[in-house]
């Protein structure tokens, strides 16, 4: 069958791709050159070179001064939508045209890290739409300004520079920021500036802001940080008791840091450090006068003069007052009389003391209450070892179980009393040094030896022979005194003798004299005595000047001719 002549709807389709080079291959989506061959009815006829011209609204074409600047011929650059629509004419878009030449050249200008000029000209959630010449960009409000700003209207449609963040042409998305421009220029000013300053530097600045920590002052064009410390050698509490914001002050630049650009402002540089010669001003031991400035856990911070600090620690307040916070001794701005107890001019630091200052309260009850006194006080506190007593002064005294009451157990003697019981005692000791006041309360007993008969007890030497008088017969042994108004002491149930028949206190009776060895002392430096070992000391002797079991006497003849001996004497 013959070939028709006429092409068929098919071959022309066919012939018509294989001559403009097929949809994808072609114009479509493509950036071309035109020529304007007509302007009617607010449309540009553009040809572009297809089967049919297109049409572009004038508006596409607009300037700034609203003119298209258009005429028939003049060449133009069109995006093509499509090559042919439902009326056969070609689909074109100047905006596409420009949008499309705008994101070449904003990807270059990505690439190369280089700003771009815009104009903000709506807003959208979260910040604004700009107009980077054709490409709609997102600028989030974070980015608008280095501070937030309240109103954004002054910045609306003005061109200005921004830098692109981020951007997806497949998405058609563009994210911008202007602060990081602001910042940047910034940066290249600090930069400029920071040359022209130099550490030691006297200027001026005016005060811009102020915080907890310090007060930052502008330099012209430069913020330095005027830290609290740095405002004055003395004490600072908060930056706003010196300065106030919109002050012009005079600081010396103290520190510049090129890499982080941050410049440290002094102004008590400018003043005379009251630090010098601190030591020959306060000497150590020297009692001055100050002011409680600061009080913390730790102790007190006194002011002696401008500048011039000092710290009372806790353990250096109060003699009697243990364990308590400060702020219970003193208060802020309290007047305080302290004594210089250490100077450090190096690491400026004084350390003072408050109880010092004053009389040490051990000292005056020694001086007052000698050992043999007798006071009055009240219980206040009892342990499983004694009693202590509120003594005047304001000093506690201790009395040891042993020397509550006679003839009873030391935990029988403590259940005798209770805490807030008023109570008489004899002063048994007083050590000034590791503040301590041992006291006796058994010595006020009817029968007991006087005060300054215990106290007597230091004459003895342990290992010393002598007669004692037995003042009371106890289960537990013999309580006795050294001659009439000596030492008393007691002698164990098991020091009355060799021989277990001998260690029956019965056979003792209340006035009996008995020869007897000092042993020992006990806490209350009272005399421990002993018979057995007596006994045993006058043996040994015995045997050394008579004779050993070797020479063939027996131990009864060389006792009985020490007895004989001793009996010649006699």
């Amino acid at each position: 069958m013959a070939t028709s002549a006429n092409p068929s709807r098919d071959d022309f389709a066919a012939l018509l791709d294989e001559q403009l080079g097929g949809a994808e291959g072609g114009f479509e989506g493509r950036v071309v050159k035109g020529t304007v061959t007509a302007i009617e009815n607010g449309m540009a006829v553009i040809d572009v070179g297809l089967k049919s011209e297109g049409r572009v609204n004038l508006k596409e074409f607009s300037r700034v001064d609203g003119e298209h600047g258009l005429s028939v011929g003049s060449e133009v650059e069109v995006f093509v939508d499509r090559v042919e629509n439902a009326d056969g004419e070609a689909m074109l878009s100047r905006d596409r045209a420009r949008r499309e030449a705008a994101w070449d050249k904003l990807e270059s200008e990505f690439g190369e890290g280089k700003r771009v000029e815009g104009r903000i000209f709506g807003r959208v959630k979260g910040g604004f739409t700009v107009d980077l010449d054709g490409a709609v960009a997102f600028l989030p409000g974070s980015q608008v300004d280095i501070r937030p700003v309240r109103d954004v209207t002054p910045l609306m449609d003005v061109p200005q520079p921004f830098q692109i963040l981020k951007m997806d042409r497949r998405r058609g998305n563009i994210v911008v920021s202007r602060r990081a421009v602001l910042e940047e220029t910034r940066a290249e000013q600090r930069s400029e500036l920071i040359d022209k300053l130099a550490e030691g530097e006297i200027t001026d600045g005016v005060v811009k802001n102020i915080t907890d920590y310090g007060a930052f002052v502008d330099l012209g064009g430069i913020d330095g940080l005027l830290h609290v410390t740095d405002m004055s050698y003395k004490r600072v509490n908060h930056p706003s008791e010196v300065i106030e914001i919109g002050q012009t002050v005079t600081v010396q630049i103290i520190r510049i840091n090129a890499d982080t650009q941050r410049i440290s402002l002094g102004m008590k540089q400018l003043e005379s450090d009251p630090w010098e010669g601190v030591g020959a001003k306060y000497p150590v031991g020297a009692k001055v006068t100050g002011q409680v400035t600061n009080i913390t856990e730790y102790g007190a911070f006194v002011e002696l003069e401008a500048g011039i600090e000092g710290l009372v620690h806790v353990s250096e307040m109060s003699w009697t007052k243990k364990n308590v916070h400060p702020g219970k001794i003193v208060s802020t701005s309290q007047e305080v009389e302290v004594m210089v107890l250490e100077v450090d001019s190096e690491k400026r630091r004084i350390s003072l003391g408050l109880k010092q200052a004053q009389s040490n309260p051990w000292d005056d009850f020694a001086e007052k209450f000698p050992v043999g006194s007798t006071v009055q006080g009240e219980v206040k506190n009892a342990t499983e070892f004694g009693l202590f007593i509120g003594l005047p002064g304001d000093v506690d005294g201790m009395v040891h179980m042993s020397d509550i009451a006679w003839g009873i157990s030391g935990e029988d003697a403590l259940a005798l009393h209770r805490k807030g019981e008023e109570v008489e005692a004899v002063v048994l000791d007083v050590d000034v040094d590791k503040e301590r006041i041992s006291l006796g309360m058994k010595q006020l007993e009817k029968g007991a030896p006087s005060a300054e008969g215990a106290a007597g007890a230091g004459s003895l030497r342990r290992g010393e022979v002598v007669t004692v008088t037995v003042l009371e017969v106890r289960d537990g042994g013999l309580e006795v005194q050294v001659g009439d108004d000596g030492a008393t002491g007691f002698i164990k149930r098991s020091d009355l003798g060799r021989d277990r028949d001998e260690q029956r206190p019965d056979r003792f009776q209340t006035g009996q004299k008995v020869d007897a060895m000092v042993t020992g002392f006990d806490r209350s430096k009272k005399p421990n005595f002993s018979i057995k070992a007596y006994q045993i000391a006058e043996e040994k002797e015995a045997v050394a000047q008579f004779g050993s079991a070797d020479s063939g006497a027996s131990l009864g003849d060389i006792l009985g001719a020490a007895l004989k001996k001793e009996g010649d004497k006699e």
